[in-house]
């Protein structure tokens, strides 16, 4: 099976239409359009104008014998409905054929966190001995007093950042701008980051005085740190003090949100502050709270 001419212009036209137009992060930019990819090679010479409900019904079939998790299969579904709902915009097809597809029910999995000792031993745990090191504690010492996500971080630039206000903006989701609040604990770290521990951090390489568009974390030659340094960092320290559980820069964010609800923040304010379009992307943690105080109840209280 291949793609005809037709097929593969309609996934470049889909991918402009959905980076440019629609404002989809490059992650989930590169996910829909690689399940169009498998999509399109699937009905292979056939033309998308000739493809009727019953055809992508029987893709959908097709697909379920590889044992994809319930997210994955919605997320392919997403797909193929966005790229339909494109295709008919741009008249390109008379009729959407995936209008009336459902998504498979989602399992209610609530987020994992780390409690507050978890995140102090990691943070106690990483080595601030080398220029580098110390750049580890400052980006740790972000994810947990803000929240942000390790893409946005990875993303920062000097011009983001208001210290004197204990401010930082961030571009998330769809390229969405917010302000987010430092403390100043993760503040300090920050700012002896940049004064100290930044312009050593290159080894053989010169990096010129930042400017507004400067990344504010950089590897050792002078270019933007990569989300995958974060989460190897995090790997390290994990392993090195054994702790019994996966912990993903995620985690921190989860914990986060998890702790200022825990300790009585507002769900808005908890909303604005994670970047959530929604509020009942946000209410998942209030879930998480009233799970860990049912946890907690049955460990400590003698008769539960």
């Amino acid at each position: 099976m291949g793609l005809n001419t037709h097929s593969k212009q309609d996934l470049e036209d889909f991918k402009s239409y959905i980076i440019v137009e629609r404002n989809f992060s490059a992650h989930t930019a590169k996910a829909y359009c690689a399940d169009i990819l498998d999509y399109l090679i699937w009905i292979g010479e056939q033309s998308c104008e000739e493809v009727n409900f019953a055809k992508v019904r029987e893709y959908l079939h097709f697909i379920q014998k590889f044992n994809y998790k319930k997210t994955t299969i919605a997320r392919k579904i997403a797909s193929i409905r966005t790229f339909y709902k494109f295709l008919y915009r741009e008249r390109k097809i008379d009729s959407n054929p995936a209008m009336n597809l459902n998504s498979p029910k989602r399992g209610k999995n609530l987020p994992k966190f780390l409690s507050t000792d978890e995140i102090e031993q990691i943070l106690n745990n990483v080595k601030i001995e080398t220029p580098a090191g110390y750049r580890n504690r400052a980006i740790l010492e972000l994810l947990w007093a803000t929240g942000m996500r390790v893409s946005e971080l990875s993303g920062l630039n000097f011009g983001d950042l208001n210290l004197a206000n204990n401010e930082i903006r961030v571009f998330g989701k769809g390229a969405k701008e917010r302000i987010i609040l430092v403390t100043n604990r993760a503040k300090n770290y920050l700012e002896r980051y940049i004064e100290t521990a930044r312009p050593l951090i290159p080894k053989g390489y010169t990096i010129e005085e930042p400017n507004e568009n400067s990344p504010v974390f950089i590897n050792n030659t002078g270019y933007r740190l990569q989300t995958k340094t974060i989460r190897n960092v995090i790997n390290d320290v994990v392993e090195k003090i054994a702790l019994p559980k996966k912990v993903t820069p995620h985690m921190f964010r989860h914990s986060f949100a998890t702790h200022l609800i825990e300790n009585g923040a507002d769900l808005r304010i908890v909303q604005e502050l994670l970047g959530h379009a929604s509020i009942s992307n946000t209410q998942i943690y209030t879930h998480v709270s009233t799970q860990h105080l049912k946890d907690v109840y049955n460990e400590a209280h003698p008769r539960a």
